[in-house]
């Protein structure tokens, strides 16, 4: 009887199994408090201890003497299992947290859809009266009318506090039908479909004013630190490059009205950049939500430096803004809306797209604010994990500082000091010039690289099409030693060690061809990597045979994600000193790709697959335009705009020297880029094959047909195999042709239009810089001479034949060749010549 009622106590202790143990004849042992504090203790230092450390413990225990190591071992058992079964209870109550949120936001959204049929059906039978009644006078259904369209506001509204309050309280009213109601036509954003992984819901706009896009989702953080990150939006917007908060005041539910001005990054050296006179309005709501939302002024706000303002375009921000609201059991659903007028018609045709794209608004802005919110939740709650003992919060800044000295590389903003360095506008590389660039990040002097001279960036853009953009940044992430110049690279990081080497006269290095990428950290979809690399070079001194040349760069990596729908893809990149401080100067380089929306072939401005590159040159800014392009060859071409941005430091007296070499190096780089497009373009043919025409010119597949058949016709013989000149291969062909063959026109200073890739290999220029090249540059002063002696019988018979001789490079470099034919290329149709082909056979580099 004893007995029976001991186990009862037992059962009824509070103090459970982990207390107690079940010997083999069925009977209970309780532990007492001393005993299980012991082992506590040893379980804190180790959850699982082996055999000898639990006999260890007995033994440096006397308290546990009595107890066998057996069922010390099942104590440890059961405790781990105990724990084990708390964290899960502890994970499935958050679970059930989130699931319980987002059901509520999914039930919220599906009332909204229901809202927005409601609507559809009204206008809908709306407009079948009107069809009805066309004679009748015309009425307003003022039930249907959109409530997206901004009322402008006149200067004397802003005037005054009860004027600004009334905007404030508009622009809420407007903000909250487009975040939870149907003031725009919101349609599901492509490639994110809502899911358990997913970061949250979006959408983007259908048929409105301007464009916009909206998401909601959870965030494992309180409101009010929810509205202070989106606040600042420069720690999140990479496109932003300032704002200022120029007058703040008081509102009702202790909110505030305040008047900023923002200044938005271009995306590419081909548009101008933006700016924003707003007024931004923070309140709670009756219900405890949080919501911040900003529209556009109407006046002249611009800011600190009105001339600095000059250089931007005025953009409108129509009412937008974050709606927030508490959940139960801590943590937010957030609702975030963009709405924006980027005045496409101030940027080239080819680039409207570009600015009438609530895809792009919404990856650059929407998302990445979600995005950025669930990162830092997620770095607060110890979820994130770095490598090289860095914190979030540097490597944070290390990208932020990489992207914004990027954007200010593109930009050249005036009040930055940046200036162009001989620019007549035909360049198709364009040389800015900082004499005031301090690369110094803290007022820590040992840290600090003040030039001499300062920083000059060699820049371009040019025209993709049918190349992805994420398949080109991953590839030339990969891949770097297809389109990087290692002594370029190592002449830029020896610049960050005082004085170690000088341009020109660098000790000459070898890349050993192997690049080590050492990944630092990379946000929760790693949609951005950022990451070490560490490039292998070796002396081709002797005294310094065995003295590593490493280069270090510290780089980010984004928009890799081939089904990112108008997700921007970027490779930034910085040399870093290989002790590689928090603090250390960056002068960032790199490559922007940014997609445009498909335009199908009966569209006026589509552009046909050979359509020049050089975008500075031949589009202008202005009304739209028909271009006479022809078909297209698919209606699912894709196009997209590269930024090429390159960054040397330099000392003054060699301003000029770095200049060339900036200019060249780029050149450099886009012919890879350009062979590198060919080998990835699905359609087998590189876009980038057409060469730079004037508007009365063939295309290229014309030029190509006119080169061999003219080749044919004066020489009797064919210049390329009979089984390839059908078609759109001809031009393959000729382009992947042995010998370098190039055609010039026929003027009084004949000019290159037009080379295969052995004759840009041959010049080593690119695409884009042959129309600047001459054709008497490219002979040394016999090759001239031999050329004049001839060109009475070139012009004649129609061709002529031109012995071994020399030529010259665009980089200065000898040429050799065996033999050189000349020929005249004749139009088609009209049988007049139109420009002189050149072969040069058997050529090498002296």
């Amino acid at each position: 009887m004893a007995m029976v009622m001991q186990q009862q106590q037992q059962r009824e202790s509070s103090s459970g199994s982990i207390n107690k143990h079940q010997l083999d004849s069925g009977k209970y042992v309780r532990y007492t408090a001393e005993q299980v504090e012991a082992l506590e203790r040893v379980y804190a230092e180790c959850p699982k201890p082996s055999s000898l450390r639990r006999q260890q413990l007995i033994r440096e225990c006397p308290i546990l003497a009595n107890i066998e190591p057996k069922q010390i071992k099942v104590w440890f058992q059961n405790r781990r299992c105990r724990e084990k079964q708390r964290k899960e209870a502890s994970r499935l109550q958050t679970v059930n947290r989130k699931l319980t949120a987002m059901n509520k936001l999914l039930m919220e959204e599906n009332d909204r859809l229901q809202k927005q049929v409601s609507q559809l059906v009204c206008e809908n039978g709306y407009m079948r009266q009107q069809l009805h009644t066309v004679s009748a006078p015309a009425t307003t259904d003022a039930s249907c009318d959109s409530v997206v369209t901004t009322p402008q506001h006149s200067v004397r509204d802003a005037n005054n506090p009860a004027g600004l309050l009334s905007i404030a309280e508009e622009t809420l009213a407007e903000f909250l039908s487009k975040a939870t109601g149907t003031a725009v036509d919101w349609v599901q954003m492509p490639g994110m479909k809502p899911g358990p992984d997913s970061v949250g819901i979006f959408a983007i706009s259908q048929s409105c004013s301007g464009v916009a896009a909206r998401a909601c989702g959870l965030v494992s953080l309180e409101p009010t630190k929810i509205a202070e990150i989106l606040k600042d939006r420069p720690s999140w917007f990479r496109d932003c490059r300032s704002l200022e908060v120029f007058t703040m005041f008081p509102a009702g539910n202790a909110g505030t009205i305040e008047l900023l001005y923002t200044q938005a990054y271009a995306p590419t050296t081909l548009a101008p950049a933006r700016d924003f006179w707003t007024l931004r309005y923070t309140t709670t709501l009756d219900n405890g939500s949080l919501v911040v939302c900003e529209r556009s002024l109407s006046g002249s706000g611009a800011g600190p430096n009105p001339a600095a303002a000059a250089q931007f375009v005025r953009g409108e921000m129509l009412p937008c803004g974050y709606l927030i609201r508490p959940c139960e059991g801590g943590g937010s659903i957030i609702h975030i809306v963009d709405h924006l007028n980027l005045e496409a018609w101030s940027v080239p045709e080819v680039l409207r797209p570009l600015y009438e794209s609530s895809k792009v608004v919404a990856q650059r802005m929407t998302i990445a604010a979600l995005r950025y919110i669930r990162q830092i939740a997620q770095e607060t709650s110890g979820e994130v994990v770095y490598g090289l003992g860095r914190q979030p919060a540097v490597l944070r800044t290390f990208s932020q500082r990489l992207s914004r000295g990027f954007n200010d590389a593109i930009n050249g903003f005036n009040d930055d000091g940046w200036s162009l360095m001989n620019c007549d506008g035909a360049e198709d590389v364009i040389i800015a010039v900082n004499s005031t660039k301090n690369l110094s990040t803290t007022s820590n002097a040992a840290n600090s690289l003040a030039f001499l001279g300062g920083i000059l960036c060699a820049k371009a853009s040019m025209l993709l099409q049918n190349v992805p953009p994420a398949v080109l940044v991953r590839f030339l992430r990969e891949h770097r030693s297809e389109w990087a110049d290692f002594n370029v690279d190592a002449y830029s990081a020896a610049s960050l060690k005082a004085g170690s080497y000088a341009y020109p006269g660098m000790r000459p290095t070898r890349f050993t061809g192997s690049q080590i990428i050492m990944p630092l950290g990379h946000t929760i979809e790693h949609e951005e990597l950022l990451e070490v690399i560490r490039l292998e070079g070796h002396s081709l001194a002797q005294e310094d045979a065995f003295v590593s040349r490493d280069i270090h760069l510290l780089q980010i990596c984004s928009g890799v994600d081939e089904n990112a729908v108008g997700a921007c893809s970027e490779l930034v990149f910085a040399p870093i000193d290989e002790m590689f401080p928090d603090d250390g100067p960056l002068l960032p380089s790199g490559f922007r790709i940014i997609p445009l929306d498909s335009k199908t072939p009966d569209m006026p401005d589509a552009l046909t697959t050979h359509r020049t590159l050089d975008l500075t040159s031949s589009l202008e800014v202005g009304p739209a335009t028909n271009h006479a392009a022809g078909e297209s060859s698919s209606c699912q071409n894709t196009r997209s705009v590269l930024t090429i941005a390159f960054q040397f430091p330099f000392e003054s007296n060699l301003q000029d020297n770095v200049a060339t070499m900036a200019r060249q190096y780029v050149r450099s780089v886009i012919s890879s880029v350009q062979r590198v497009a060919m080998a990835i373009s699905p359609s087998g043919v590189s876009p980038t094959l057409g060469p730079k025409l004037s508007p009365g010119s063939p295309e290229a597949l014309t030029l190509a047909h006119w080169i061999c058949q003219s080749h044919s016709y004066h020489l009797g013989a064919e210049l390329l195999r009979s089984d390839s000149v059908g078609g759109d291969t001809i031009l393959k062909n000729l382009w992947q042709h042995s010998d370098a063959i190039l055609c010039c026109s026929l003027k009084s200073m004949p000019v290159f239009i037009f080379a295969n890739q052995a004759g840009l290999d041959m010049l080593e220029t690119t695409l884009v810089a042959l129309q600047d090249i001459t054709l008497d540059k490219i002979f040394d002063e016999s090759g001239r001479k031999t050329l004049c002696a001839d060109f009475a019988k070139l012009m004649q018979q129609g061709f002529t034949y031109l012995p071994a001789g020399i030529c010259m490079s665009t980089m200065g470099r000898h040429v050799s060749y065996e033999q050189a034919v000349a020929w005249k290329v004749l139009a088609a149709e009209e049988n007049t010549v139109h420009c002189l082909a050149f072969s040069f056979i058997n050529w090498s580099f002296v």
